[in-house]
């Protein structure tokens, strides 16, 4: 049976301590697929130049690349194994689609990663993999999306972690801020884009949405939508995880096509 492909709003590195609406929300979803060979996210926060890579260990080790927050995050444990054998056929399988790819044994999971794996598969049994983002355009992405299509097939859950308004120099320190109106709006048009297939659209986000250059200032947040919907094939259902905001503009907004 296919797996969902995903895109994860991971919000601030507080959220890995979950106890809020979005965690539940990840975490039910979590459970709902919970039978799975492996996943493989993607990531705001592993952004290089080609080639493609797959992390290849044995056992996943956690990335705290944030700064001046609380000492318990930097204490938070995500033992997940990895699967090095898994990784090089995966490098493999994006060759075969004119992706140049490899494998890496140094980098871990960062936070962008591992937050929403251990919100949504807290038991740390399901192999995790990350593969890098490389800086291209929102077509690119989209047809890198599309070369890991066959992934799916194999059981292997594809999920882009991110998120579509993030934009640090408006956030508020309270997280349950009232909520700006440019970031309602950039959201909810995003959103009907992606339940109307306006792929278009979407890619010429830039001209065609509200607030573009303020809810994205800078694209790493948003690229993984791209590759998110590039996995995804045109006739399936999309499938709401969460909506919300974090911090007065943060989108938490997450969903799953299937």
């Amino acid at each position: 049976m296919r797996t969902p492909v995903a895109f994860l709003a991971h919000g601030s590195p507080m959220s890995a301590l979950g106890g809020d609406a979005h965690a539940a929300a990840l975490h039910a979803f979590g459970q709902k697929h919970s039978d799975l060979r492996a996943i493989l996210l993607i990531s705001a926060h592993w952004q290089v130049s080609r080639p493609l890579r797959v992390t290849a260990w044995e056992s996943m080790p956690l990335v705290y690349d944030f700064y001046g927050f609380p000492n318990e995050l930097y204490g938070i444990q995500y033992p997940a194994p990895g699967d090095p054998g898994l990784a090089a056929r995966i490098a493999a399988t994006l060759r075969a689609e004119d992706q140049d790819a490899t494998f890496d044994s140094e980098r871990g999971l960062d936070h962008g990663a591992w937050v929403p794996a251990r919100l949504a598969w807290p038991e740390a049994r399901i192999p995790v993999l990350q593969l890098s983002m490389p800086f291209l355009s929102p077509q690119e992405l989209f047809q890198l999306g599309r070369a890991l299509r066959p992934l799916r097939d194999e059981n292997i859950l594809v999920a882009g972690t991110g998120g579509i308004v993030h934009n640090l120099s408006r956030v508020r320190p309270d997280k349950n801020a009232p909520v700006d109106s440019w970031a309602v709006e950039f959201d909810s048009w995003v959103a009907e884009q992606v339940q109307n297939r306006a792929l278009e659209k979407l890619l010429d986000y830039r001209r065609t949405a509200p607030h573009a250059r303020l809810s994205v200032p800078t694209t790493e947040h948003f690229d993984p939508l791209f590759i998110t919907l590039g996995a995804a094939w045109p006739d399936e259902k999309i499938e709401t995880i969460y909506t919300g905001f974090h911090h007065g503009n943060i989108s938490m907004r997450s969903f799953a096509a299937a």
